[in-house]
């Protein structure tokens, strides 16, 4: 069985617990200081229940509602306390995957303590003693039944789909509140006729077996290192000047490469999403000889992938970079200018450690603020 933890509201949970004045507000996190010229990051419960959510224009959350509470993002914030929630259920010895900054799952197969919910009430538990944030809990027999599981009672919930209540709890949820059912696969489906994922299952009976948990390594090993990493950015508006597109690719592009150095990783393979009236959802990659954790190579990298775009100067509304193939260990740079670059990296990441995140920053990321 697979025990899949997906914490609640995870950035304005952390800026609440931080804040307790910002407890039971209606609370966005933006993307970017400017309150009323960024996108919703995250939203609290209490101002989804008002109709707003991650992705919608701020001037918009706050046309719904006036008195919003702001908190602009702190990815590092979010990012530490990620991997301290890591570190706790370490503590379980069970085989760990770390599936999101806000989702992990516990491999359950050769565990012979209590019961599951037990388990997932004591996790719960430790989770809001130690950050004082809750989380959901979802336990079924693979990954893909256990992360719907614990969507299906947030916030706070804890659910346990079995033989039992299989077929009850497939009846009366909807198909695109399955994993990778709420875009076009799940449209195509419900266009057919296939509304709830108990419908899936009476067509695809073996959909729901052949999703065993993503635990790669061998059990009692945990798997500490995310498979990819990625920043993406939702723009204000359109946006058609290349410059400034080029400079929101730089700035993601050194968020993802800062995040790789803080846990010693590089990456081989670079990922570009852009989407916009005109472009579509476009989306590439490219897999490269070297590795690199090296902010400006993947920006480079990055551009290479936008070229390959049929379109000249496309209006963008949002941007995503990530970086996968990824592996343990420090760059080694073999020539002169590579060890001069790898110093200066080095010497920045050191300023920006004591002075805050950007202290230092490429000179085109100017364009974003």
């Amino acid at each position: 069985m697979i025990l899949h933890i997906d914490m609640d509201a995870f950035f304005a949970s952390i800026e609440e617990a931080i804040n307790p004045r910002l407890k039971g507000k209606p609370l966005i996190v933006g993307s970017r200081g400017n309150r009323m010229h960024t996108v919703v990051c995250a939203a609290n419960y209490a101002a989804k229940a008002l109709g707003i959510h991650s992705g919608m224009p701020t001037k918009r959350a706050y046309s719904i509602y006036s008195k919003l509470e702001f908190v602009a993002a702190d990815q590092a914030k979010y990012i530490w306390t990620s991997e301290q929630i890591f570190e706790l259920l370490k503590g379980y010895g069970l085989p760990l995957n770390y599936a999101s900054i806000d989702e992990f799952q516990l491999d359950l197969s050769g565990y012979a303590g209590q019961n599951p919910v037990s388990l997932g009430k004591e996790i719960k538990a430790q989770i809001y003693a130690n950050f004082n944030i809750s989380a959901s809990v979802g336990i079924a027999k693979n990954w893909l039944l256990a992360k719907l599981a614990s969507k299906l009672n947030k916030p706070d919930g804890l659910t346990l789909i079995d033989d039992a209540n299989f077929e009850q709890v497939l009846r009366k949820t909807s198909l695109d509140k399955l994993c990778g059912m709420g875009g076009k696969n799940g449209r195509i489906l419900m266009a057919r006729g296939l509304n709830t994922c108990w419908d899936l299952y009476l067509n695809l009976p073996g959909f729901f077996d052949n999703n065993p948990g993503k635990f790669e390594e061998s059990p009692g090993k945990s798997s500490e290192k995310p498979k990819s990493i990625s920043h993406s950015y939702t723009l204000p508006k359109f946006e058609l000047n290349p410059r400034v597109i080029q400079a929101w690719i730089r700035l993601l592009s050194e968020m993802v490469a800062v995040r790789l150095r803080q846990q010693d990783l590089v990456s081989q393979t670079v990922h570009l999403w852009l989407d916009g009236p005109e472009i579509g959802n476009f989306g590439a990659q490219k897999t490269f000889q070297t590795q690199t954790n090296d902010g400006y190579e993947i920006y480079q990298i990055a551009l290479k992938i936008m070229a390959k775009s049929s379109l000249r100067n496309p209006k963008i509304r949002a941007i995503g970079v990530t970086c996968s193939s990824l592996s343990e260990g420090v760059y080694q740079p073999l020539l002169s200018e590579e060890l001069r670059r790898e110093g200066l990296i080095q010497a920045l990441d050191r300023i920006n450690n004591r002075f805050g995140e950007r202290a230092i920053y490429p000179a085109i990321t100017v364009l974003t603020r």
